[in-house]
C-alpha cells in the first residue's frame, strides 16, 4: 500500500455536542407524573377448544388503576399459580406437615435460649485431662448356648436372652491396663462403633452388653481428675443406644396404612411395639448392678411414651430415688446431671423432679468433706482445691435445668438454702452461673455479703467474685450500689498474689468498670493490673486476658481523645512484648478508631498515640509476611491517614504526610495513599487560594509536587508508578507548575520500556499489553492540553512517546501496537484543531501557543503520516490465512478512525478509506451487520450541511454478501 497524506477535518465541538443531545419533548405534568399510579387496559380472553365446538374469543377492556406489585397479594404470582395447580392431596399433606411443625414449635418448652449439652461437651473434654494411666474392664461373656436359637419358641428366646445377660455378667473378664488418655478415648469410640455395628447386624443383646459394660465404667473413680471427661464419653454411647432403641420401636408403629404422628399417645402404638418396649425394660431391670441399671434405663426413658401417658412422670421420681443408693458424691452428682439432661429432653415441664434432684444433692453435699472422700483423695494424692472443680460441670447443668424459665422466687429459695449450708462457695458459684443475670444483678450486694461469709475451703472467693462480675457484665445492678460493688470486689481482687488468679478475675471486672464509671476509675484499674502483672514478667503468661481487657476498654471508649488521656493506657500496651500479640492489639485499636471516629482530627494526643500504634504494625512486616496481612495493615493505616486533617494549615498537613512516609515506607498501599492525599492537598490549596496565587502558595504546591516525585520511584508496581506519574503530572499542570508536569510525563515515558510482558494480578500472571494500552489512552488525553516546551521543539513529548512505543517489544501475534497508533492518530487530529476540546484554567495549550500556525500543522501532519504508514505496514503483514480475521477487524477500525477524524474531501484519503472498506470485506471475515450499520451512519451523516461529500463516498462502499 502507498503512503497517503493525512488531512484532519475541522471539528465544531459545540455543534457536535448539540447534535448528540436528546430531543426535548414538551410534557404536561397534569396528565403524567412518574410517581402517579399506572393506568392500564386489561384484556380478558376466553378460549374454548372442545370437540364439536368452535373456538370463541371474548374480550373486555377496562381502564383501572393496577399496582404492579398487587398481583403478589392477589395470589397471581408464579408461586401461587404453581400451588393452585398442584395435587390437592399433596397440598393437604404439606399443609398438615406445616401445621404439625407449627404446633411442635408452639408446644416446645425448651427454646433456643437454653444452652444445649452439646455446647458444654467440648469444653469439658478440653479442661478435664490427665497424664495418668487409665484402665478399662471388659466383661466378655462366653459363647455357650448360642447355637440353634433360630428354632426356639418365643418364650424360650426370651429365657435364652436373659441367660445371655447373666452369662455376660458372670463371664470372663478382660482388663486393659496402662492406657493413655488418647488410647482410652479411642477405645471408647471403638465401643460406640461396635454398638452401632451390633445393632445394624440385629445383635441386640450384644449391643445391650456393650452399653452395660460402658455404664459400669462410670463407677470407677480411680483417676478422679478424668471423671468429667469419662462421663461425657460414656454418655455419648448411652445417647446412641437410647436413640437406636426409640427409633426401632417407633418404626414398628409404622405400616403401609398409617403413620405415627409426632405427638402420639400410647393408644397410637400397636401391640408389637408395646411388647418390644416392655421387653427392653425387663431386660434392663434384670441388670444386677445399680449404676449400669440406672444409666441404661435413663437412656431409654423416652420409650415410656409407647406404654403409658404417665410413664415418664412415674419413672423420673423412681430414678431420682435410685441415685440415693450411689455412695460416691462425685458419681452421684453426675448421675443426677444425666437424669436432668434426659428429663429436659423428654419432659422439660416436670420441674418437680429437677428440683428433687437438687434438694437430694444438697442433703448429701456434706459427704464431700467426709472421711470416705478424704481418704480416697489421700490415696490418689489429690488436694481438695483440685477435687472440688470436678463438680461444676454437673452442678452447673443441674442448676441450668432448674433455673430455666424459673421465677425469681426460686433464686431467693436457693440463696436461703445456701445460707443454711454455711454459704458453701461451690454451691454459691453454681447458683450465680445458672440463674438469669438480671436476677443476680439486682441482688448483687446480697451475694457479696454471702461471699464474704462463705466457706472458702477448696473454692476461693475470687472465683465467686469472677462469677458475679460475669453477671454484672450482662445486667446492670442498682445505680446506688455500683460503686460499693466495685470497691468490695476490688478489695478481694487486688490482694491476690497469684498473677493468673488475679488476671482471670480482673479481666471480668474491667468491663463493669468501663461500663459504669469514668476514665479515672478505669485508669486506677489499669494501673493495678500493671502493678500485678509486671513483676517477673507475669504478663507473658496472660496475653489472652490482657487482650480482652484492651478490647473491653476500647469497646466502651469511642472518644479517642478521652481514651488516650487515660494515663495508664499506653503503659498498659507496653506489656504486650510478644510481637504477634502486640500487632493484634494494635489492629484492634485501629479497627475501633476507623469504625467509631466520625470526624477528622488533629488532636496531638490522638495523632501521637495512633502514629505509635501504626508504627508498631508497620514494623512487624518482614519478608515472610503474607500479602493478606499486608493488605489488612495497609487498610488500617490508610484509614488513620484519611482521618487526619489540619484544616487550612496546609503546611502542617504536608509535614504529617512527610512524617508518615518515613514511618510507613515498607507498605506500598500506604505510600500510594499518601501520594493521593498530597495531590488532593495541592488541589485544595489551588481551590482555596484561587485568585490569590501568591509566591508562598506556589512554593507550597511545588513542595507537594516534589513530595510525589520523590516518593513514586520507591513503589514496586510498575503500573502503579505509571498511573501516579500521570496523575501527579495532571495535578502539577492544574497548578500551573509546567516544568514539574513535564518532569512527571517524561518519567512516565522513560518507564514504559520497563513494562514486563506478564504482570501479577491477584496472584495470577496476566499479559500486560491491555493494561499498557489503557494507560497510554489516558496519557494521550492529557497530552492534548500539555503545552510544548520552548526549548524542546514541536510536540516533543508526543515524539518521545512514539519512539518508546516503536522500540517496545510487542507480542508476535498482538495488535495492541496498532491500536495505540490509532489512538495517537486521534490525538494528533485533535491537536490540529483551531480550538481544543478542553483546557486547564490559566494554562495555555498549543492551540493558543501556535494559533493554527502552518508549520505546527505541517509537523503534526508528518507525524500522522508516519503513524499511518506503521498501521498500513502492519495490515500488510496480516495477509495470511490465519490472520485474515484480525486484518478485517483492524481495517474496519482504521476506516472508522479516518471517517471520524480525517478530511475525506481529500481524494487520496478518500481512496484510502475505500480501500480499507474493501479490505475489511475481502475474505468474508467482516460482520455484515456491522458493515450495514456503518454504511447507514455514513448516509445519515452525509445529510449534514458540511458533510455532503460523504454521499459520493457511500456510493463507492458496496456491501458484499456471503455465498
Amino acid at each position: 500500500m502507498a503512503v497517503f497524506p493525512w488531512h484532519s477535518r475541522n471539528r465544531n465541538y459545540k455543534a457536535e455536542f448539540a447534535s448528540c443531545r436528546l430531543e426535548a419533548v414538551p410534557l404536561e405534568f397534569g396528565d403524567y407524573h412518574p410517581l402517579k399510579p399506572i393506568t392500564v387496559t386489561e384484556s380478558k380472553t376466553k378460549k374454548v377448544n372442545r370437540k364439536g365446538s368452535t373456538s370463541s374469543t371474548s374480550s373486555s377492556s377496562s381502564s383501572s388503576v393496577v399496582d404492579p406489585l398487587s398481583s403478589v397479594l392477589d395470589g397471581t404470582d408464579p408461586l401461587s399459580m404453581f400451588a393452585a395447580t398442584a395435587d390437592p392431596v399433596a397440598l393437604a399433606a404439606a399443609t398438615d406437615s406445616s401445621r404439625r411443625k407449627r404446633d411442635r414449635d408452639d408446644n416446645s418448652v425448651v427454646g433456643s435460649d437454653f444452652e444445649p449439652w452439646a455446647n458444654k461437651r467440648g469444653e469439658i473434654l478440653a479442661r478435664y485431662t490427665t497424664t495418668e494411666k487409665l484402665s478399662i474392664n471388659l466383661f466378655m461373656g462366653s459363647e455357650k448356648g448360642k447355637a440353634g436359637t433360630a428354632t426356639l419358641a418365643m418364650s424360650e428366646k426370651v429365657r435364652t436372652r436373659l441367660e445371655e445377660l447373666d452369662d455376660f455378667e458372670e463371664g470372663s473378664q478382660k482388663e486393659l491396663l496402662n492406657l493413655t488418655q488418647q488410647d482410652y478415648v479411642n477405645r471408647i469410640e471403638e465401643l460406640n462403633q461396635s454398638l452401632k455395628d451390633a445393632w445394624a447386624s440385629d445383635q441386640k443383646v450384644k449391643a445391650l452388653k456393650i452399653v452395660i459394660q460402658c455404664s459400669k465404667l462410670l463407677s470407677d473413680t480411680s483417676v478422679i481428675q478424668f471423671y468429667p471427661s469419662k462421663f461425657v464419653l460414656i454418655t455419648d454411647i448411652l445417647d446412641t443406644f437410647g436413640k437406636l432403641v426409640y427409633e426401632r420401636i417407633f418404626s414398628m408403629c409404622v405400616d403401609n396404612r398409617s403413620v405415627l404422628p409426632d405427638h402420639f399417645s400410647p393408644e397410637n402404638a400397636n401391640d408389637t411395639a408395646k411388647e418390644t418396649c416392655l421387653n427392653w425394660f425387663f431386660k434392663i431391670a434384670s441388670i444386677r448392678e445399680l449404676i449400669p441399671r440406672f444409666y441404661v434405663e435413663a437412656s431409654i426413658l423416652k420409650c415410656n411414651k409407647f406404654l403409658s401417658k404417665t410413664g415418664i412422670s412415674e419413672c423420673l421420681p423412681r430414678l431420682t430415688c435410685m441415685i440415693r443408693g450411689i455412695g460416691d458424691p462425685l458419681v452421684s452428682v453426675y448421675a443426677r446431671a444425666y437424669l436432668c439432661r434426659v428429663g429436659m429432653e423428654v419432659a422439660p415441664h416436670l420441674k418437680e423432679t429437677l428440683n428433687k434432684n437438687f434438694f437430694d444433692f444438697l442433703l448429701t453435699f456434706k459427704q464431700i468433706h467426709g472421711d470416705t472422700v478424704q481418704n480416697q483423695l489421700v490415696v490418689q494424692g489429690v488436694e481438695l482445691p483440685s477435687y472440688l472443680p470436678l463438680y461444676p460441670p454437673a452442678m452447673d447443668w443441674i442448676f441450668q435445668c432448674i433455673s430455666y424459665h424459673a421465677p425469681e422466687a426460686l433464686l431467693t429459695e436457693m440463696m436461703e438454702r445456701c445460707k443454711k449450708l454455711g454459704n458453701n462457695a461451690l454451691l454459691l458459684n453454681s447458683v450465680m452461673s445458672a440463674f438469669r443475670a438480671e436476677f443476680i444483678a439486682t441482688r448483687s450486694m446480697d451475694f457479696i455479703g454471702m461471699i464474704k461469709e462463705c466457706d472458702e475451703s477448696g473454692f476461693p472467693k475470687h472465683l465467686l467474685f469472677r462469677s458475679l462480675g460475669l453477671n454484672l457484665a450482662l445486667a446492670d445492678p442498682p445505680e446506688s450500689d455500683r460503686l460499693q460493688i466495685l470497691n468490695e470486689a476490688w478489695k478481694v481482687i487486688t490482694k491476690l498474689k497469684n498473677p493468673q488468679d488475679y488476671i482471670n478475675c480482673a479481666e471480668v471486672w474491667v468491663e463493669y468498670t468501663c461500663k459504669h464509671f469514668t476514665k479515672r476509675e478505669v485508669n486506677t484499674v489499669l494501673a493495678d493490673v500493671i502493678k500485678h502483672m509486671t513483676p517477673d514478667r507475669a504478663f507473658e503468661d496472660s496475653y489472652p486476658q490482657l487482650q480482652l481487657i484492651i478490647k473491653k476498654v476500647i469497646a466502651h471508649f469511642h472518644d479517642f481523645s478521652v481514651l488516650f488521656s487515660v494515663e495508664k493506657f499506653l503503659p498498659f500496651l507496653d506489656m504486650f512484648q510478644k510481637e504477634s500479640v502486640r500487632v493484634e492489639v494494635c489492629k484492634c485499636i485501629m479497627d475501633a478508631f476507623i469504625k467509631h471516629q466520625q470526624e477528622p482530627t488533629k488532636d496531638p494526643v490522638i495523632l501521637n498515640a495512633l502514629l505509635h500504634v501504626c508504627k508498631t504494625m508497620h514494623d512487624s512486616v518482614n519478608a515472610l509476611t503474607l500479602e493478606d496481612e499486608k493488605r489488612m495493615l495497609s487498610y488500617l493505616i490508610n484509614g488513620f491517614i484519611k482521618m487526619v486533617s489540619f484544616g487550612r494549615d496546609f503546611e502542617q498537613q504536608l509535614s504529617f504526610y512527610v512524617e508518615s512516609r518515613s514511618m510507613f515506607c515498607n507498605l506500598e498501599p500506604v505510600l500510594v495513599q499518601l501520594i493521593h492525599s498530597v495531590n488532593r492537598l495541592a488541589m485544595e490549596t489551588r481551590k482555596l487560594m484561587k485568585g490569590n496565587h501568591s509566591r508562598k502558595t506556589a512554593a507550597f504546591v511545588r513542595a507537594c509536587v516534589a513530595y510525589c516525585f520523590i516518593t513514586i520511584p520507591s513503589l514496586a508496581g510498575i503500573f502503579t508508578r505509571l498511573n501516579l506519574y500521570l496523575h501527579s503530572g495532571q495535578v502539577a499542570l492544574a497548578n500551573q507548575c509546567l516544568s514539574q508536569a513535564d518532569a512527571f510525563f517524561k518519567a512516565a515515558i522513560s518507564l514504559i520500556p520497563e513494562v514486563p510482558k506478564m504482570i501479577n494480578i491477584d496472584g495470577k500472571m496476566r499479559p500486560s499489553e491491555s493494561f499498557l494500552l489503557e494507560f497510554l489512552c489516558n496519557f494521550f488525553s492529557t497530552l492534548l492540553i500539555v503545552p510544548d516546551h520552548p526549548e524542546h521543539g514541536v510536540l516533543f513529548l508526543v515524539r518521545e512517546l512514539l519512539n518508546v512505543i516503536q522500540d517496545y517489544t510487542w507480542e508476535d501475534n498482538s495488535d495492541e501496537k496498532i491500536r495505540i497508533y490509532t489512538c495517537v492518530l486521534h490525538l494528533l487530529s485533535a491537536m490540529s484543531q483551531e480550538t481544543y476540546l478542553y483546557h486547564i484554567d490559566k494554562v495555555d495549550s498549543n492551540d493558543s501557543l501556535y494559533g493554527g500556525d502552518s508549520k505546527f500543522l505541517a509537523e503534526n501532519n508528518k507525524l500522522c503520516e508516519t503513524v499511518m504508514a506503521q498501521i498500513l505496514e502492519h495490515l500488510k503483514t496480516l495477509a495470511k490465512d490465519e490472520a485474515l480475521k484480525r486484518q478485517s477487524s483492524l481495517g474496519l477500525s482504521f476506516f472508522n478512525s479516518i471517517l471520524a477524524h480525517g478530511d475525506l474531501r481529500n481524494n487520496k484519503l478518500n481512496q484510502l478509506s475505500v480501500n480499507l472498506w474493501h479490505l475489511a470485506q475481502r475474505h468474508g471475515c467482516a460482520d455484515t451487520r456491522t458493515m450495514v450499520k456503518t454504511l447507514e451512519y455514513i448516509k445519515k451523516q452525509s445529510k449534514q450541511p458540511d458533510m455532503t461529500h460523504l454521499t459520493e463516498l457511500a456510493l463507492r462502499l458496496p456491501l458484499q454478501t456471503r455465498t
